[in-house]
C-alpha cells in the first residue's frame, strides 16, 4: 500500500461554468455587436459577428499546450524580437577575452541578474556561506547540498510521516513570514569514475598480477557505465520586501541581511535534520556553489575538477577552484524546443499533477537515465502564499464554487463528480488554513541533458515517456527552455512563477 496525496486543486476555479470573471467580461463585450445586429434584424452582419465571437471564444478560453492563443502570440513575438536583437544567444566574456573580474558571475538568460556575496563567518569552522542576490527579482537566497537516505524502501506509514514532515517544513517557512519559496533540486549525474580512478592509482601495488589489473579495469569500466550519482540541493528564497526592515534592525546593509538569512537557515536546517531525517546539510560557500553551477552547465567537467582537488592536496599551488566568471557556459543558445549550452543540449518540461493524486516517490522514473552519459534533473518548488492572501483566495474559491453549483442547478445541469470534488476541496481549504497550515502552489520542472553528439529530440521524447510512466503528464516548455533549465538544474533560486524570471 502506497501513500497517495490528492489534496490539491486548481489555482483558480472559474465561477461561471469554469470561466473566470475576466474571460466572461471579454466574451460579454464581444457579444454586444452581435446582439445589436440581431436587434436591428441585420442577419448577415449578425452571422459574421457570431463567427468573430466564436473566434474570440477560442482565443480567450481554449488553452493550447498550456497557453492561450494570445499567450502564444505574445511569446512568439517576444522570441522573434529577441532573436533579431541577439538576446537569445549568449557568449561569455571569458570566451572572448573580456573578463576583468573573475569573482563576478557571467551567466546567461534569467541568471544574468545574479550576484554572489560571501557571508560573515558562520559556526566553529568559520564557513562563509554564499549569499545569492538576484537583482532582477529583488530576492536573496542560500543553497545547501543535502544527503537524504530516500524513501524507496520505506513502507506506507513511514512515507506518510515524511509527507507530514514536508508539510511541517512548509509551515515553519511560512511562519517566519520571510521565506517566499523553498526549492528542492535533484540531479542524477552519470558516474565519471574520477574518485575510483584516484583511489586505484594511490593503492595500486607495483607487483600486482597482470590478470588482477585487467579484471579490476574491466570491472571499473562496467560499473562506471552502469552507475549514476545523485546530487541534492535545497534553496530558500527571501524577497527584499520581507527582509529589509528586519535587516535594518540587525545592522543594515549586506551584513544585516546575512544575519537574518542565517537565522532562517538555522530554522530550516533543524527541520531538515529532524523530522525529514536529512543526514547531511552543508550550506554552500561561494567556490562550492560555483562548482555546482559549472557542473550543472557542463556535467563532463567534474572529472577534471576532482582530479585538480586531489592534486591540490599534494601541491598547494594547484588551482582547483572555478571562478564565477567561468562558472557558466562559454556559449549558450535558446532554441524553440531545447537549450544549447557548450557541448551539451537540454530539454525541459513541466509536470502536470494527475487528478487521481500523487504517490510519494512517484518521480523516481523521471530521474532514471535511459542511456549512459545522460543526465536527468528536476526541481520541485513550493512557493508559499502569505496567510492574508491565502485567506482571501480561499474565500473567493469557496464563493465561486457555491455560485457555480447554484447556477448549474438553476439551468438544470448535472454536477459531475470531478466538479463536486473540486468544490469540496475549495470548501475544505478554509479549515486547513484555520488549523495553521500554509497555502502553497507547488510545481515541478524536469530536464534531460546529453552531449551534442546525441539527438536531443530523441532524449526529449524519452523524458516525456518517463514522466508518463511515473503517472504524470509532461508539458514541454517551448520558447522558455533556458528558464526551465536554470530552474531545474542550477541551484541559484530561479523560479518559474516569480515575476522577473518567467
Amino acid at each position: 500500500m502506497a501513500t497517495t496525496y490528492a489534496e490539491y486543486q486548481r489555482d483558480r476555479i472559474g465561477w461561471f461554468f469554469g470561466i473566470s470573471g475576466g474571460q466572461l467580461i471579454v466574451l460579454a463585450a464581444a457579444s454586444l455587436p452581435m446582439l445589436w445586429a440581431i436587434n436591428k434584424a441585420a442577419w448577415l452582419s449578425a452571422l459574421l459577428l457570431a463567427l468573430i465571437w466564436i473566434a474570440v471564444l477560442f482565443v480567450t478560453i481554449v488553452p493550447v499546450r498550456g497557453r492561450s492563443a494570445t499567450g502564444w502570440m505574445f511569446a512568439c513575438t517576444a522570441y522573434a524580437v529577441g532573436g533579431l536583437l541577439g538576446w537569445t544567444s549568449f557568449r561569455s566574456k571569458a570566451s572572448t577575452g573580456q573578463a576583468e573580474d573573475l569573482d563576478t558571475p557571467d551567466l546567461p538568460g534569467v541568471l544574468q541578474g545574479v550576484q554572489v556575496h560571501d557571508g560573515p563567518p558562520l559556526g566553529s569552522n568559520l564557513q562563509r556561506v554564499a549569499i545569492i542576490q538576484d537583482h532582477a527579482t529583488k530576492t536573496w537566497a542560500v543553497t545547501a547540498a543535502v544527503v537524504h537516505p530516500g524513501i524507496g524502501m520505506e513502507d506506507a506509514d513511514e512515507r506518510h510521516r515524511y509527507g507530514e514532515a514536508l508539510t511541517g517544513l512548509i509551515d515553519v517557512a511560512g511562519r517566519t513570514e520571510k521565506i517566499e519559496e523553498i526549492l528542492f533540486t535533484v540531479r542524477t549525474v552519470p558516474e565519471d569514475g574520477a574518485e575510483r580512478a584516484l583511489w586505484v592509482s594511490s593503492h595500486r601495488r607495483p607487483n600486482a598480477p597482470a590478470l588482477s589489473e585487467r579484471v579490476n579495469g574491466d570491472l571499473a569500466h562496467g560499473l562506471t557505465q552502469a552507475s549514476v550519482r545523485t546530487e541534492q540541493f535545497v534553496t530558500i528564497v527571501v524577497p527584499e520586501t520581507r527582509i529589509a526592515k528586519a535587516a535594518k534592525e540587525s545592522g543594515g546593509g549586506l551584513e544585516g541581511r546575512c544575519r537574518e538569512l542565517y537565522l532562517l537557515m538555522a530554522e530550516i536546517e533543524a527541520q531538515l535534520r529532524g523530522p525529514m531525517r536529512t543526514t547531511t546539510v552543508n550550506w554552500l560557500t561561494s567556490p562550492e556553489l560555483a562548482l555546482a553551477c559549472r557542473t550543472g552547465f557542463a556535467p563532463g567537467d567534474r572529472a577534471g575538477i576532482v582530479e585538480a582537488l586531489a592534486m591540490r592536496e599534494k601541491d598547494s599551488g594547484v588551482n582547483a577552484e572555478v571562478p564565477w566568471a567561468m562558472a557558466g557556459p562559454s556559449g549558450a543558445d535558446s532554441v524553440v524546443r531545447h537549450y544549447s549550452h557548450d557541448a551539451w543540449n537540454s530539454v525541459s518540461s513541466t509536470i502536470k499533477l494527475p487528478a487521481r493524486g500523487v504517490v510519494m516517490g512517484a518521480l523516481a522514473p523521471v530521474l532514471t537515465p535511459s542511456e549512459s552519459g545522460e543526465r536527468r534533473s528536476f526541481a520541485v518548488a513550493y512557493p508559499i502564499v502569505p496567510q492574508s492572501k491565502a485567506d482571501r483566495q480561499s474565500g473567493n474559491a469557496e464563493w465561486a464554487a457555491d455560485l457555480a453549483e447554484g447556477m448549474r442547478s438553476k439551468v438544470g445541469m448535472k454536477i459531475r463528480a470531478k466538479q463536486a470534488e473540486d468544490a469540496a476541496k475549495a470548501r475544505g481549504l478554509d479549515q486547513k488554513l484555520a488549523r495553521g497550515n500554509y497555502l502553497t502552489r507547488p510545481y515541478a520542472v524536469c530536464t534531460v541533458t546529453v552531449p551534442k553528439t546525441a539527438r536531443i529530440s530523441e532524449f526529449g521524447r524519452r523524458l516525456d515517456a518517463s514522466v508518463r510512466r511515473a503517472g504524470f503528464a509532461p508539458l514541454r516548455l517551448d520558447l522558455s527552455q533556458d528558464a526551465g533549465f536554470a530552474a531545474s538544474t542550477i541551484p541559484l533560486g530561479i523560479s518559474l512563477t516569480r515575476k522577473g524570471n518567467a
